[in-house]
């Protein structure tokens, strides 16, 4: 498996025989104007962090093989905003979808709570797996589902929704092999290296942070057991 973070929450995922999978193509990702040859393109909710409406019509004319999948809400507000332009078939947890060597299953529900007044909106994080490969976790933003065992997490470090007590808690109960950081665009440098101080000292034992920050693609193998 190869990642790469393009900026916040969006991680490109190439795994197996060149399935390319983008997850989460946000309004503070970066390179997506030169994006091609994706197999799918997968959008965990709605948020426009999380999916940037003005960027995604382009993105998907420049990989019309892609397939474009969403949580229901999210994929019912695309083609909405788009006049039908764009119908992102809808995930549900549960139901597995095969996309070239890989399966990417949707788990979870809601958003994570934020405060009173703001609506929670559906979230459904997925779980990317291929044969032969490391299983990824990108939980979009929420800390409740369960993925089941995972060799690589894709863990948000800074949120209006969570604090780094909540984010210990997730990591160390998911307990993956490693854990690439993600929904950062909001922090200053310090404060990065303050809030994955706090992962690196408190994870769990034997976890490896790998910081992708700088935009390079990173190999992840499967781990003997």
């Amino acid at each position: 498996m190869r990642l790469t973070h393009l900026g916040h929450s969006c991680l490109l995922v190439e795994v197996g025989d060149h399935t390319r999978i983008l997850i989460d193509p946000g309004s503070f990702s970066h390179g997506l104007e030169s994006l091609t040859g994706l197999d799918a393109i997968v959008v965990t909710h709605q948020h426009p962090d999380h999916c940037d409406l003005e960027r995604l019509p382009e993105l998907v004319a420049n990989n019309p093989d892609a397939l474009v999948a969403a949580e229901p809400q999210t994929a019912e507000q695309v083609a909405e905003q788009t006049g039908g332009r764009l119908r992102p078939q809808p995930l549900a947890t549960g139901e597995t979808v095969s996309v070239g060597d890989a399966q990417i299953s949707p788990v979870g529900d809601l958003h994570a709570f934020n405060n009173e007044w703001m609506p929670r909106v559906g979230n459904l994080g997925v779980v990317v797996s291929a044969e032969g490969e490391p299983t990824l976790f990108h939980p979009g933003d929420a800390y409740d589902a369960e993925p089941g065992p995972v060799d690589v997490l894709a863990l948000p470090i800074n949120a209006p929704w969570t604090a780094v007590r909540d984010t210990l808690t997730f990591v160390r109960r998911i307990a993956p092999r490693f854990a690439v950081p993600i929904h950062d665009a909001l922090l200053a440098e310090a404060g990065r290296r303050m809030y994955l101080g706090h992962v690196l000292d408190f994870g769990p034992d034997g976890m490896e942070v790998r910081d992708l920050h700088d935009g390079r693609p990173a190999e992840f193998g499967v781990v003997d057991s």
